[in-house]
């Protein structure tokens, strides 16, 4: 029994020997992974994705890197602005590993290294800037940080690719005196824009009075021009039709007997108006030549007779 128990020990050390030997000996890689696989103590090479064999004890498995880009949550600070305003700080910190060998011996920790880095980069940042230039310059605060973070980087085989803010916290009474601002920066705005619309307005009527002024000034000088027109056609009108009466006129005296009945209207109407003033006035003002009317008279008569004799 003892014999048989101590060759079934031994059996099984030495299976479990083996197991081991084919667990350190077959390793398989991960995609987009690296192993550092060091001999006796010493760099050897680096695995890449896929199956590998070692050498049982002497060969092993030093680091395992990841090769895929990696997102590193910087913790919160504390950083002072340039015009001495503690605010707080945190970030996300992208990288990624481009060289197993260098990430693995180049440094420890590459990713605390990092993260310290990028805090202490954002705190010397962030010292230079006024608090209200750190919200509108976030895009240049993190350019810088992952500059000055990548140029470290570069030793280690790791590649910065970017860093981002991820929020900006300021004290209460700060948030206080800056919500202050803004409420007083908006009044300000709105009485502007205020008094902007109330000169627009002004500017808007007096443009509307001064066109229907314009306008009405036009359409009277309109009306003026046509009636000065109408007034000269009329009297171009009237001198026509009077040129016309004496053209006829004229003609007509030249004719027999003409001036003979130029002559009897001529006695028509002295005595028609003479008459007339007669009845009109109290006060009667008598020509110097009355004692002629009876001779006037005959004389018109015989105007009447050779007026007649002419006809026949």
């Amino acid at each position: 029994m003892d014999g048989i128990s101590i060759t079934t020990i031994i059996s099984l050390i030495i299976l479990a020997i083996v197991v081991v030997a084919l667990v350190k000996t077959a390793q398989i890689v991960p995609q987009r992974s690296a192993y550092i696989v060091e001999r006796l103590g010493r760099y050897s090479r680096t695995l890449d994705a896929g199956f590998h064999i070692l050498i049982p004890f002497i060969d092993r498995v030093a680091y395992r890197q990841t090769l895929k880009e990696e997102a590193l949550d910087v913790p919160k600070q504390q950083c002072i602005t340039k015009d001495n305003i503690t605010v707080s700080v945190d970030g996300v910190l992208y990288l990624q590993v481009l060289d197993a060998q260098a990430a693995s011996y180049g440094i420890s920790d590459y990713r605390f290294a990092a993260m310290s880095l990028a805090q202490t980069t954002l705190r010397s940042i962030i010292g230079q800037i006024e608090l209200d230039k750190t919200f509108e310059e976030r895009a240049r605060i993190n350019e810088e940080v992952v500059k000055a973070v990548d140029d470290a980087a570069q030793p280690w085989g790791v590649k910065v690719m970017r860093y981002e803010i991820a929020d900006i916290l300021l004290p209460t009474t700060i948030n206080d005196a800056l919500e202050q601002q803004m409420r007083a920066e908006r009044e300000r705005r709105a009485v502007v824009a205020r008094s902007e619309g109330e000169r627009q307005e002004k500017i808007n009527i007096s443009e509307g009075e001064k066109a229907q002024i314009i306008n009405l000034s036009e359409a009277e000088k309109q009306k003026q021009i046509n009636e000065a027109e109408g007034k000269a056609r009329e009297i171009q009108m009237l001198a026509a039709a009077t040129a016309q009466g004496i053209e006829r006129i004229a003609t007509a005296i030249n004719q027999p007997g003409g001036k003979e009945a130029v002559s009897l209207r001529i006695a028509e109407q002295y005595v028609r108006e003479f008459g007339r003033l007669a009845k009109e006035g109290n006060t009667l003002i008598l020509p110097a030549e009355l004692s002629n009317i009876g001779g006037a008279v005959a004389g018109l008569s015989q105007i009447l007779q050779n007026v007649g004799t002419s006809k026949s």
